[in-house]
């Protein structure tokens, strides 16, 4: 892998099993300088200063959320080169809000994807709240289910 880290947001292609240890560390490395950024930004508002979201996660909410989901060991869809689904897993987009994520759980036609979609939802969900999102399940069109993400707590800087 070369360039700047990107967070899987589920609308790439499949990372080769041959990188996935790399991919690993990446991911862990991007996480730690994340809970710093939280940890120098945070200013004295008691609590844990890394469980608030920090300005930058505000800002880019579809990178932060895609790394926490990445960071939790939750896996991501994919993409092949003609743009159709090959791997079940989250897809993390924009919300309709400012600041706001959207987070479904697809997968290729006839993977289960819709079946385990809800569970694997709430388990996405679970791993945002542990890092300072709220992530509120609903069911959108054709009963899909989604989660609507937000920062937790005010914008205060």
């Amino acid at each position: 892998m070369s360039g700047a880290f990107e967070a899987a947001t589920g609308d790439g292609p499949p990372l080769p099993d041959l990188e996935a240890e790399q991919r690993s560390r990446e991911v862990r490395a991007a996480l730690d300088g994340l809970l710093q950024i939280r940890r120098v930004t945070a200013g004295g508002g008691g609590g844990d200063p890394a469980a608030r979201p920090a300005d930058w996660e505000r800002r880019q909410p579809v990178r932060a959320v895609a790394l926490l989901l990445e960071a939790a060991g939750r896996p991501p869809s994919a993409l092949d080169a003609s743009g159709t689904r090959v791997a079940t897993g989250y897809r993390v987009a924009a919300g309709e809000r400012p600041g706001t994520a959207v987070v479904a759980w697809l997968g290729p036609p006839g993977s289960g994807a819709a079946q385990e979609e809800e569970a694997a939802l709430r388990a996405c969900a679970a791993a945002l709240e542990r890092f300072g999102w709220d992530a509120l399940l609903y069911k959108g069109p054709r009963r899909h289910r989604f989660l609507e993400v937000e920062p937790v707590g005010p914008d205060i800087p």
